[in-house]
């Protein structure tokens, strides 16, 4: 297990810079950075220049990079353009997504599993039509329409919580954004879960576990359940980064001030530092992730073994 540790650590290093440098590059095509900090008037070309040098954009882009890179294993994620340290907005800004993302994967694990449990143990009747009607009908809305609707009518009209969520971002106000945030992919899992639930059970091992007069919720929770999360676990596992990277949307709705927010603002004000920096840090999550999750096989599955 300890050498396959190492060795996923060492494949990461060339994934890690090979998504780092393409963030880079796509980041540098977006438009010119200089002509959103001098406000709707044309830069003269004087203060353009010391602008320039003074981010470093006067620089070629591969030097521009192994200067970041350089920063990078430092702590150091570069300055943004109102002058505040990248490093000061990730601590504002990433606690409050790491909040927001526990809520929704909880909703994931919870609503989700259950569901697809129920649907997989009784497929083909009514409760699972049910669910994969209401599972479609999710999936098909988009995020923006299910969060302004939940809004207008638990903010608004009925006064059950507040349309804004405050500065603080306390997990209680952060109930109705994370289920908003997480309902397309818990619809996924309930279905994922279903399907693996549902071809599981015909398999050799849980007849043997049935022949053998075990009580049915042991079957279930012991042999059948613990063999059809493995694919829900990659899911989640994979889920948890586009969570955090894809709640710009949500964040926008509800007025909360995480890493979708900052990743508009910078996108909005073509802040490059600001983006790569945290998308920097999400590349990393998505990397930690996956490795968390190869790792879950070998619990969730005794038969898997890392060498």
């Amino acid at each position: 297990m300890g050498r396959y540790v190492v060795r996923r650590l060492l494949q990461m290093v060339p994934v890690f810079i090979g998504a780092t440098l393409l963030i880079f590059l796509m980041v540098n095509v977006m438009g010119d950075p200089i002509a959103g900090l001098c406000g709707e008037r044309e830069c003269d070309p004087a203060t353009a220049a010391r602008l320039r040098q003074e981010f470093g954009l006067d620089k070629p882009v591969w030097q521009q990079y192994l200067t970041y890179m350089g920063n990078l294993f430092t702590g150091d994620f570069g300055t943004a353009f109102n002058g505040q340290p990248v490093t000061e907005l990730m601590g504002s800004a990433f606690p409050v997504t790491v909040r927001l993302t526990l809520v929704a994967i909880l909703f994931e694990i919870v609503i989700g599993v259950t569901l697809g449990v129920v649907t997989g143990l009784h497929r083909g009747r009514p409760v699972d039509t049910g669910v994969l009607l209401l599972t479609l009908v999710v999936i098909s809305v988009p995020t923006f329409v299910t969060g302004l609707l939940l809004q207008l009518l638990l903010g608004v009209e009925w006064g059950w919580i507040k349309p804004s969520v405050s500065s603080e971002a306390r997990f209680d106000e952060l109930i109705v954004p994370g289920l908003v945030l997480a309902s397309v992919s818990l619809a996924y899992v309930t279905r994922l879960t279903r399907t693996s639930i549902a071809e599981n059970r015909r398999s050799d091992y849980v007849r043997t576990a049935v022949a053998k007069g075990l009580p049915r919720h042991r079957v279930i929770t012991r042999h059948l359940l613990r063999n059809s999360l493995i694919p829900v676990v990659t899911f989640i596992g994979t889920d948890i980064g586009a969570l955090m990277g894809g709640a710009i949307v949500t964040e926008r709705i509800f007025n909360i001030h995480g890493v979708g927010y900052q990743l508009y603002q910078g996108i909005l004000r073509q802040n490059t530092q600001t983006v790569v920096g945290f998308v920097t840090v999400l590349v990393l999550v998505f990397l930690i992730a996956n490795l968390l999750v190869d790792l879950l096989y070998a619990v969730l599955d005794p038969r898997i073994r890392y060498v």
